[in-house]
This record gives C-alpha cells, sequence and structure tokens, in this order.
C-alpha cells in the first residue's frame, strides 16, 4: 500500500449548531455546543485513513490535554504520529465554529502550536516524504513550511495535492510545483478574481489557474458540485443528493479521499469521483473528522448500494 503523507494543521473544533448564525454584535441562543477533532490538515489525514490510505501526519500540537487527545485520537485511526511535533510553546490549536439550520458554518481559529511548525521541521521529515505515493497540504500553517514540504515532495517526484485554505496569497513558483488543486468556490475568486458560477465562469477560473503552473484543478463547489480541469479536457460532476446537516470539513474530506485514490493510481477523474462520494457522506453528518466515512461506505455509494 503506498504511502500518503499529510503536512498541516491539527485543532480541536469547539461547535455550536444554532437557529442562524449572528450578525456583528448579536447573540443567538438556543443553540448545541458539541466537540470534535478539527484542523484542515488532521481532518484530510482522518478522511485518508478511513477511505483506505495509510497515512503519516506532519504536524504541532501543544504538551496540553488537547494535545495528547489529538495524538491518541490518530493512532486509534491507524495514524503514523512519529512527526507530530510536540511544543510546550504555545497551546493546541483550538477552532470556535457556528453551524446555522442550513449546514452553513462561520468559522475563527487559534493556530497556537500550529503556528510553530516550521520549515525546518518539515526538513527534518524529508525521508517520510519521499517516499510517499502523495503529498497533502493545506494553508493553515506556516506558508514556508508548506513550500518545504512540496519542494521536497518534487524533488522525489511525489505528487502534491494543495487545498488552498484557508485562502491567502500564494506564489506562482509554489503553484507551479502543485500537482492538484482543490479549491472551493470562493478561494477559486480569491486567486483569480473570477467567482465560478456558472460553466463558463469555472472555465475562466480553471483555466486561469492551469496558467500559472498548476497541473490540474478540480474545485469544490458544494450544491453546484464538482469541476475539474487537466489540460484541455473539463469535466463537471454533479453533487450528490442529500439532506446537508454540516458542511464543515466536507473539503478536507474530499481532499483526503483524492489523494487514497490517486495513490492507488486511479486516474485523476475517477480520482474526483470518488472523492465526491466521500463528501457527500460526510456532510451528513456533523463535525469535521467524526463525519468522513469508512472506505466501504463510499464504495456501496459509488455502486448504487448505500445512499450520500
Amino acid at each position: 500500500m503506498e504511502t500518503i503523507v499529510v503536512v498541516g494543521s491539527s485543532n480541536t473544533d469547539m461547535v455550536i449548531k444554532a437557529p442562524r448564525l449572528p450578525r456583528p454584535g448579536e447573540t443567538v441562543t438556543k443553540g448545541v455546543f458539541f466537540r470534535a477533532r478539527g484542523g484542515k490538515g488532521a481532518n484530510q489525514a482522518v478522511a485518508a485513513a478511513r477511505a483506505g490510505g495509510r497515512v503519516t501526519l506532519v504536524a504541532s500540537v501543544g504538551l496540553d490535554a488537547l494535545g495528547n487527545e489529538s495524538i491518541e485520537a490518530f493512532a486509534e485511526e491507524g495514524i503514523d504520529t512519529t512527526h507530530v511535533m510536540r511544543t510546550g510553546a504555545a497551546a493546541s490549536g483550538v477552532a470556535l465554529i457556528l453551524v446555522d439550520a442550513d449546514a452553513q458554518n462561520s468559522i475563527a481559529v487559534a493556530e497556537g502550536a500550529n503556528a510553530l511548525l516550521s520549515a525546518s521541521a518539515v526538513r527534518a521529515c524529508e525521508p517520510a516524504i519521499a517516499s510517499a505515493a502523495v503529498l497533502v497540504v493545506q494553508l493553515e500553517i506556516p506558508l514556508d513550511a508548506v513550500a518545504e514540504a512540496v519542494a521536497i515532495a518534487r524533488a522525489h517526484g511525489v505528487r502534491v495535492v494543495l487545498n488552498p485554505a484557508p485562502a491567502c496569497a500564494v506564489p506562482d513558483d509554489l503553484l507551479a510545483r502543485v500537482s492538484v488543486l482543490t479549491p472551493n468556490d470562493w478561494e477559486t475568486e480569491f486567486l483569480t478574481g473570477i467567482a465560478p458560477a456558472g460553466e463558463p465562469a469555472m472555465d475562466r477560473a480553471a483555466t486561469a489557474l492551469l496558467a500559472r503552473g498548476v497541473e490540474a484543478v478540480v474545485m469544490t463547489l458544494g450544491s453546484a458540485g464538482v469541476y475539474l480541469a487537466e489540460g484541455d479536457r473539463r469535466e463537471r460532476i454533479a453533487a450528490w443528493p442529500v439532506t446537508a446537516e454540516d458542511t464543515t470539513g466536507a473539503g478536507d474530506v474530499f481532499s483526503g479521499a483524492l489523494a487514497v485514490a490517486l495513490a492507488e493510481g486511479k486516474p485523476l477523474f475517477d480520482a474526483a469521483r470518488f472523492a465526491n462520494a466521500a463528501a457527500g457522506i460526510s456532510v451528513t453528518r456533523r463535525g469535521a473528522q467524526p463525519s468522513a466515512p469508512r472506505r466501504q461506505e463510499i464504495i456501496d455509494v459509488l455502486e448504487g448500494r448505500g445512499a450520500a
């Protein structure tokens, strides 16, 4: 089994499901609270492990109870935690998440230990990255750490999946080393200035990203489905017809499952269908990591034996 290395963040999510998202200065009552493990890197690692991948996580957590819980949970998922750094210089990362009755969310993050994942720490993990089939990275850790991981991967011929979230400026020399970019609608607009509303706009945005050096683009567009662009080929995959409970982490589930399918040698367009099914299942459940489906669930949905 090929290995997937995920370099990224690990948080604990504090979630309130409320009737609606509050406006500035407003208090909304009648919420329901729950806690879940999160962080985009950890989410993608768990999603990949549950989808059948052999996963190594490179991350940073605090020397605190939340960090201990995260390490234990990763081990339970079968994730290799050899390269999860512990630090006493900052608390483990925390995300405060509000989810409304329509499953839309608003998120604030305290990076904590995630901000201390340095390029030198990533460089120390070069043997693990070099031996992987796919590297998965996001932007909830310092950009120089992301760039170091990507540089190592490409130097060793490892395919790179970059989920450009949260949205921030990404240098063209970094994008040019990306095998597959997985932005959502807002991240696509941030990177290109083009809102991907309708297929003509999706095509223009994808073409703009390909022109910056990305090998392939897979836009995750919620109820509008998935739009893929690679070379001259374009394809749109419809979203699974589900009633969404919570969209938190759906993009992370998509990226993690996509990495598994790519590591198994599936063509990009087939890998995206696998990932789309995984994400469709995830939005019917609450929480980021808890919502990630198991491999057999994904296969059952794809083969018509289960409901997303």
